[in-house]
């Protein structure tokens, strides 16, 4: 439920969780309701009603929000993931109100427009669909032409990688520290860190091909740890980061977490001062702040970084160190077990990563060369 500072519930809100119910699971509906809730935030700070639609377009309730989200994300306070989100469920829960007659601003809250969206299918077989969409929505836009990975992110380098983990060492919380470490070393998705178990360190076995020590996660594993699409295998981790998570994990510092958080929770390597369990919400604000602050003290390689570029960095490195060592077929088995990969077609965007990286290094090399072979003669000649 969303309830005004006041007291008052948000009546309209609130019926609109409850028509999501019905229709998807908790977590998308959990998701949207906090979404609202921010907006919701946002309303009482800047004392204004959510039914606020003047005449000029620039005084209406959502497009002060827009304008709020759009710079919230140029400042770095919120992912553009996040401010697309957050716009794209305010603008769903807005249209149900209108048709429910919950809301009769008395004039169009915005305008939207027809687009003609063009699909193929595995047969070959075109078709285009008319969409809506709104003057409000927030873009999440990629790099049109860009290689990108899966979910459209990029590895870091490995100087870049080094550089993001010292400052966070030094200037986050000892548990976004160690669980960017753990990105880094194993390719562990957000949504599995907060959920990873202390057993699930205690019990990662050697496997005996490769000498890594592997964890079980995945609804089958147990303990079991969340994993995207309820996939379950064996991940691997270097000795010296299983180490430092089982040192932390017996740490006075989260020893009095584990105290104070419930039964069920006990057993989470990550719990906040509360006691209460992780979650990605959480680790993305404080990562949006780091990544503020890293700006300000002129660590560039923050600017376009976010968490999951941790296990993309992993990915791309177990590949390129798969490729000298086994044939294409065999690195892509070996990284897609490591990944998780529901799909081969994902790891396989790896290895022409790989491939296309490494090719485009030599050209560089071979430009920057022959460009300064350019300048020396031209130098000498002037």
């Amino acid at each position: 439920m969303i309830v005004w500072a006041h007291g008052e519930s948000w009546g309209q809100a609130n019926l609109w969780s409850h028509h999501l119910a019905e229709q998807c699971d908790p977590k998308t509906v959990l998701t949207s309701i906090k979404h609202l809730a921010g907006y919701a935030q946002w309303l009482e700070a800047e004392s204004m009603d959510w039914w606020h639609f003047p005449e000029k377009k620039a005084d209406r309730c959502l497009f002060k929000f827009r304008k709020a989200l759009t710079d919230a994300r140029d400042a770095h306070e919120i992912a553009p993931s996040t401010a697309s989100a957050r716009m794209a469920a305010v603008l769903r829960f807005y249209r149900w109100a209108h048709a429910a007659e919950l809301i009769a601003p008395g004039g169009p809250m915005w305008e939207d427009r027809q687009v003609a969206v063009r699909t193929v299918s595995t047969f070959g077989l075109e078709r285009t669909m008319r969409v809506t969409t709104s003057e409000l929505v927030i873009r999440n836009n990629k790099v049109k032409g860009g290689f990108q990975l899966e979910d459209g992110v990029m590895p870091v380098s490995e100087e870049g990688r080094r550089d993001i983990q010292a400052f966070v060492d030094a200037h986050a919380s000892e548990e976004l520290a160690l669980m960017l470490a753990l990105g880094f070393g194993s390719g562990l998705r957000l949504g599995s860190l907060c959920d990873l178990k202390v057993l699930t360190l205690e019990r990662a076995t050697t496997d005996p091909a490769t000498g890594w020590r592997r964890m079980d996660i995945g609804p089958a594993a147990r303990p079991p740890v969340a994993t995207k699409l309820g996939v379950s295998g064996k991940v691997p981790i270097w000795d010296e980061l299983r180490a430092r998570a089982l040192e932390y994990a017996t740490s006075t510092r989260r020893l009095k977490r584990q105290m104070k958080a419930a039964p069920e929770h006990r057993g989470l390597l990550f719990l906040n001062k509360n006691g209460k369990p992780y979650n990605q919400g959480a680790v993305t604000t404080e990562m949006c702040r780091l990544r503020a602050a890293a700006l300000d003290a002129g660590v560039a390689v923050f600017r376009d970084f976010y968490f999951h570029r941790s296990r993309a960095t992993f990915a791309t490195l177990l590949m390129r160190v798969a490729l000298r060592a086994l044939p294409v077929a065999d690195a892509v088995d070996l990284v897609r077990e490591a990944c998780l990969h529901a799909d081969e077609k994902t790891t396989f965007g790896y290895v022409k990563f790989v491939e296309k990286t490494g090719a485009m290094k030599a050209h560089a090399d071979a430009f920057t060369e022959a460009f300064l072979g350019l300048a020396r003669r031209g130098g000498s000649h002037a």
